[in-house]
Formats: C-alpha cells, structure tokens, sequence
C-alpha cells in the first residue's frame, strides 16, 4: 500500500516537471512565434529595400553606361581638336623659311630682307664696296654715239661764247609722234595691193606697238593704264583705246607663238631642263601655268590639271631626252632620262621638322647639304669637273648616318601630324638620295629650281595685278609673248628693239 502511495506522488511529481516544462516550452515558443512574426516583417522590409536597391543599381548601371559613351565621345572630340590644334599651329607657322609660301605672307615680325637662306649678316656696310667697279656715264662714250648716228645732237650756250667751254652732255628723250604717209599705187594691172597691217586708214607703227607690248609683258601693267601712259608719253597727240592696246598684245601673241618653236629647238637640245608649275585663276576657276627654263630660254605653257595626263600632252615633255630639275614632283619621272630634285625646296620641309619636332638630325642634314652646294661651288671655280670617288663615297656615308640618327630620333616625336610628316620626310629622303644628290655627281646639274620659281613670279604678278584669266585664250596669250619676252631678256637681246622686229617680220629667236 506504502509503495503505491509513493508511486502516485512519482507520477505527480513528473507531471507537475512535465507541466512546467511544457509551460516553459509554450511560452518559448510564444516567444518564438513572435520573434519568427517580427523576423517575417523585417525580411519582407528587406525584400522591399533589396528591390529598391536593384532598381537603384539598375539606373546607376544605365547612368554609368551613359557616362562612359559620354566619356568615350569627350575623348574622340579632345582627340579631333588636339590634332585640329596641331594641325593649325603647323600651318600657322609655315612662312616662307619652312615652306612655300612666297615672302610677301610672312608675318611683320621676321626682318625684312631675310626670306633666303642666309643666316648670318655681314659686317660691311650699305653701298658699292672698296674695288668695286662703277657704273657713271662717260664722256667718250656718248661722244662715240653721237659719232655714230645713235644719239642726235643740240648745243646750247652758257655764258659769253668766248674762249673754251667747259663741256657737258644732257640726256633726254624728246616725246614726239612721227607720222608715216604711205602712198600706194595700183599695180600694172590697175589693182591696188595693200600689205597686211595697212587695212585701216590710220594705224600704229612697230615702235609704239613695241612699247605696248613691253609694259604689258615685262612691265606687268593694266591696259587701261597702258594707255594712260602711251597718251600722256606723247602729251595728249594720242588718244589710245583699251581695245587698241588688247589688240596689238593680241597681235604680238600670234607673232610670238612661231618663235616658240625657236625656243622649244633651244630647250630640247638641253642637258638639264628646270621645270615647276603655278596655280592662276582662269575665270573663276584653278588652272595652271607651267615653264621649262634653261640658262638661254623659257617657255610657259597653259595646263588644265597637273596630272599625267595633262603633263603627257605636253609636246615638249614627250620629246626631252636629257634631265629634269623639279620640285619632287612624282609625276615628272615619267618623262626624260634623270631627275634632280631641288634642295632649297627640300631644306624648307627639314626646317620645318626642326621647328616642329625639335630632333636635331634635319637640322643637320640641312646644313650638310648646304654645304655640298658651296663645296661643289668651290670646285666648279676652281676648275673641276666633278668630285672623285673617295669625295663622293664620304659625302653618301655621312648622308647615310644622318638618315640612320633621323630613324632614332623620329621614336620620341610627339604629335600625330608631326610624326606622320617626319617619318614622310625621313622615307622620301631615303628613296629619292640618288635625285637629292645628283648636282654631285653631275655639275650640269642645279642644285635647286629656284630658276622655275623666279620664272614662275611673272604669272604671279600678273595674277596680282589683273586678278585672272578671263578665258583659256587670255592664258594663252600671256604664256606666248613671256615666253618670248622671257627668252629675249635672258639673252641680253634689245627687248623693244627685238619686239620692234618682230612686229616688221623678222624672227627673233635663233
């Protein structure tokens, strides 16, 4: 009975363990419902602010796409306008040292006087220097001219007429208008035979026409002024037209275009030919003007383009046989059998890097140059005909290191237009070293175009002065009579003596 009593209050005893534990249990898990309620609420605030915070990455993704496209087209645009700023700070400070440009569009800050290649001054002064023969009038001379019918004579006295005169001569020209009668009578078979330049009652006469053409050719002037001139010359007798004036040049321009075939003779029997090409305008629109000159003639000639093609209907070009002398003009070495290029022109482009780039190797190669030109000048004084091999072997190597020193150099030049021009340079240097240095091997040979350029200046001034062409035959007819008038001077000819001439008939080119 004992024992069973004890095991109720076992029974009891774990009940009341049990209940209690349960009560813990319950109220854990009351408390961990509501820990789990609060963990739903701040997971489900998580899920909201995570999908906030994706939509925030998403347009921070788009915005940061949209910065880079901004940021790759920044860099393009800086890219263009640091190119754009070399380019123009390039062509800003082209002049006439580095290019080729003419002098006249040099800046008010460069010397006057100094658009050559000289680099030092000279110490000696301004005028005629000690032992330099003078030019004055002499006496005997123009004694001699009177003797012999080339100058008229008149005296005029100063003082009693007593004794012996101190003698002295005035020259002066005496402006006065000569007019020739001409009588034609009919021939034995009663019709009359008027020559050619006598249709008109009244016409000018082979001085006056000479005198036109000189002014307008050599002398560059404008018609109108032309004729202000030829009138106010004979103090109003004449009254001359622009017509009359285009006429005679007109006239003087059929005359002179059959002695170019003179001069073409002369140009083709040459060695050496100097050639270059100028732009003019042609009635609004680009032509060219391009001459072939030796030491005795020129020869200008009107061209469209300067292609290939142009160049092939040439006459001249397809039937030279000796060497050209020109501005690296790739097209030329289609035509005769050798080619010089011109080292002036060469020396504003290394003149050019220098100033650009700063590397020193086309300033020496400049100066090396330079100094061929004076050595082979030293030496065709001296009587020499050419270099000996060992000169010729030194000269090649020293070219060779220099280009070899430009290939160092050129990997630190910064700049995209100074870079690609150099390594331009630096290749057209290394395939054409044979054209550069032909005048060494060849004293015929120049060792530059200048004579082309200096030809060249006359289409330019006349450009300047009349602004153009009006048409493909005005052009013409301006190459024609230089040509001539070009050719008469290079061969100290009596320039209104030989225009003159040619107008009575006669040729003046032999």
């Amino acid at each position: 009975m004992g024992k069973h009593t004890d095991y109720a209050k076992d029974l009891y005893k774990q009940f009341e363990e049990l209940s209690a534990r349960f009560s813990t249990l319950e109220t854990t898990q009351k408390k961990e419902h509501t820990d789990l309620v609060y963990l739903k609420q701040d997971f489900k605030k998580l899920q909201e602010r995570n999908s906030g915070l994706v939509d925030t990455v998403s347009e921070l993704k788009a915005e940061n796409a949209d910065l880079k496209a901004r940021n790759e087209a920044l860099c393009e645009e800086n890219r263009l306008l640091r190119d754009d700023n070399e380019r123009m700070k390039r062509t800003l400070g082209n002049n006439s040292s580095n290019s080729s440009l003419p002098p006249s569009t040099d800046g008010p800050g460069k010397p006057a006087n100094s658009f050559n290649n000289r680099r030092s001054g000279s110490s000696r002064g301004k005028g005629g220097q000690p032992g330099h023969k003078g030019t004055t009038l002499n006496r005997s001379d123009i004694e001699k001219k009177i003797t012999d019918g080339q100058i008229r004579v008149r005296e005029k006295t100063i003082g009693s007429g007593k004794g012996i005169p101190v003698v002295r001569y005035v020259l002066d020209l005496e402006e006065s208008v000569v007019a020739t009668k001409i009588l034609i009578y009919p021939d034995a078979d009663g019709k009359y035979r008027i020559p050619e330049g006598l249709n008109a009652e009244v016409s000018y006469g082979n001085e006056i026409k000479a005198i036109v053409s000189d002014l307008y050719s050599e002398g560059v002037v404008a018609n109108d002024r032309i004729c202000e001139f030829v009138n106010s010359l004979t103090h109003g007798v004449l009254d001359m037209s622009g017509g009359t004036v285009y006429s005679i040049c007109r006239r003087f321009s059929q005359l002179c275009r059959k002695e170019e075939e003179a001069i073409k003779e002369n140009l083709l029997n040459s060695q050496v030919l100097c050639t270059d090409a100028t732009v003019v305008s042609e009635n609004g629109k680009s032509r060219y003007i391009r001459n072939f000159s030796n030491e005795e003639s020129v020869l200008y000639c009107r061209m469209e383009k300067k292609s290939l093609r142009a160049l092939k209907e040439l006459d001249i070009l397809s039937r030279f046989a000796g060497i050209l002398e020109h501005d690296h003009e790739t097209a030329m070495y289609h035509f005769g059998r050798g080619h010089g290029e011109c080292n002036v022109h060469l020396c504003r482009y290394l003149i050019k890097n220098s100033e650009e780039t700063g590397n020193s190797w086309s300033r020496d190669m400049m100066n090396f140059l330079n100094g061929l030109n004076e050595a082979r000048k030293k030496a065709a004084g001296s009587g020499r005909t050419g270099f000996t091999t060992e000169e010729l072997e030194r000269y090649n190597t020293r070219y060779d290191a220099i280009l070899e020193e430009a290939g160092r150099q050129k990997e630190k030049t910064r700049g995209k237009y100074a870079r690609k021009e150099e390594r331009a340079l630096i290749s057209r240097l290394r395939k054409y070293k044979e054209n550069h240095l032909l005048f060494l091997y060849d004293f015929r040979v120049p060792y530059s175009d200048n004579m082309s350029e200096r030809d060249l200046r006359k289409c330019k001034n006349r450009q300047k002065m009349a602004g153009g062409f009006r048409s493909p035959e005005g052009t013409g007819m301006f190459c024609s009579i230089m040509s001539v008038v070009e050719t008469i001077k290079r061969r100290e000819m009596d320039i209104l003596k030989t225009i003159s001439e040619l107008f009575a008939g006669k040729a003046a080119i032999r």
